[in-house]
């Protein structure tokens, strides 16, 4: 088992805006929840504190009302356990729950949350940058790659 953290606060995502800016970062998909993150600079000046926030969204297509809120209750408990080691990264995180979340282990949910979270908030690679951008392209009746004559 892991040793006790301090405790480190999450912040929570309320902006419409900030939901999303989130949808234009990185997304992971499962078959209980779909997350999208976008990573933050410091030095935002619309950003309140520093850290991960979270969000989370369950749309009406899955089901009633009480089933809503206790989707969202499960995600609430299972993300402080689930993003203590991504605690320090500036970023905003939106969890869109699936139904699948009212049958699933509370341990399948942590598990789904931190392999999330490890993809979402990984920094962009550098080596991506130095990619030289794609040439023009073709001009009309022209093809790309390989002629067949």
């Amino acid at each position: 088992m892991r040793e006790p953290r301090a405790h480190v606060t999450i912040g929570r995502l309320t902006k419409r805006p900030d939901f999303v800016a989130a949808a234009s970062g990185r997304r992971f998909h499962t078959e209980r929840m779909t997350v999208q993150a976008r990573l933050r600079e410091p030095s935002d000046p619309d950003t309140s504190g520093t850290g991960l926030r979270v969000g989370l969204t369950v749309t009406k297509r899955v089901g009633h009302a009480t089933e809503r809120n206790r989707i969202k209750r499960r995600l609430r408990a299972a993300v402080p356990v689930a993003a203590q080691d991504f605690a320090t990264i500036n970023a905003d995180v939106v969890i869109i729950g699936r139904r699948d979340i009212l049958t699933a282990d509370y341990d399948v949910l942590i598990d789904d949350l931190r392999r999330a979270l490890r993809v979402v908030t990984k920094p962009k690679s550098a080596h991506l940058s130095d990619r030289p951008l794609p040439s023009s392209p073709p001009l009309k009746g022209e093809r790309r790659g390989h002629s067949h004559a």
